[in-house]
């Protein structure tokens, strides 16, 4: 319990940690590669929009080119292309999906033990057809850090990937509890909610994923997920406005993109059956075909 109760302070003071020695960084005439790793770490904690991963990107570059060791630095560009590839913002996510696991395999032969590496790898596995590994590999994250709130949370995706989205929210639950403002609940939170899409349970998705968008305006997902579950709701105007809102965030998203996208994630026939009522709400909702 102890353990636990110090995991929780040492997550809610994370971020405010970022934040502080990002602003610092700002201040100094020649930032080393570590300053220039916060301010990348702090542009990821403001909303993961195509601009701020952008800026996240340039520091994580920065500061490999002044470090070429910086481990963080390397997870930190590999993560940039993990959720490019993840939230659509590229054309090629398999492409990004690829950087990601050469950038992550590479820091992560530097430092074996690194349990966010493990973490963020496991999630490559959960978005390119390997789901079980992936699982797998967030467990082996949580051996070496049993209060990896990321860790839990994505084995929560990972159970939508094999067909078993009933199981999501168990697991999401336990990385809130460990860490109830991590500055990724918001994508916590929209993993319930498109658990709860994909088992129709739409009233629910609806709530989860406004509790998302509350904790972080700047995330599309969730206001694109939310006009599907809205739309099999007949509350069209809300979805449209929803709709309005996540394409302003990210003007590229499509119906036909992201259906590339989530169909190429798992050959799960339960899963693959469970995407067709969420285009179909996309759809209806007015996002762009």
């Amino acid at each position: 319990m102890q353990d636990e109760i110090v995991a929780r302070l040492a997550n809610a003071l994370n971020a405010q940690f970022v934040a502080a020695e990002a602003r610092r960084a700002e201040q100094a005439p020649k930032p080393d590669s570590i300053d220039l790793n916060f301010q990348g770490l702090a542009c990821f904690n403001k909303g993961v929009t195509p601009d701020n991963l952008a800026r996240a990107r340039s520091f994580f570059d920065r500061a490999l080119a002044a470090d070429p060791g910086n481990v963080d630095a390397l997870i930190g560009s590999g993560l940039v292309d993990l959720i490019e590839g993840a939230l659509s913002f590229v054309a090629d996510p398999n492409a990004a999906f690829a950087a990601a696991e050469a950038k992550l395999t590479k820091a992560l032969s530097s430092v074996r033990d690194h349990a966010l590496g493990h973490t963020w790898l496991g999630l490559v596995d959960i978005l390119t057809k390997r789901a079980a590994e992936g699982i797998a590999e967030c467990e082996y994250a949580l051996a070496l850090d049993r209060n990896l709130a990321q860790a839990h949370a994505l084995i929560g995706q990972g159970k939508i990937f094999i067909g078993r989205a009933e199981e999501t929210e168990a697991h999401v639950a336990e990385a809130l509890r460990l860490s109830p403002r991590d500055t990724w609940a918001y994508a916590c939170m929209n993993m319930v909610g498109l658990a709860k899409l994909h088992l129709g349970s739409y009233e629910q998705a609806v709530a989860w994923f406004r509790r998302s968008k509350e904790a972080n305006r700047n995330f599309p997902s969730a206001y694109f997920n939310m006009t599907a579950a809205l739309a099999h709701l007949d509350r069209l105007d809300e979805a449209n406005s929803a709709a309005q809102t996540g394409l302003a965030l990210n003007p590229a998203y499509t119906v036909s993109r992201v259906r590339a996208a989530w169909t190429a994630r798992s050959v799960n026939s339960t899963y693959l059956a469970q995407l067709e009522p969420v285009f179909e709400g996309m759809r209806k909702a007015g996002v762009p075909e």
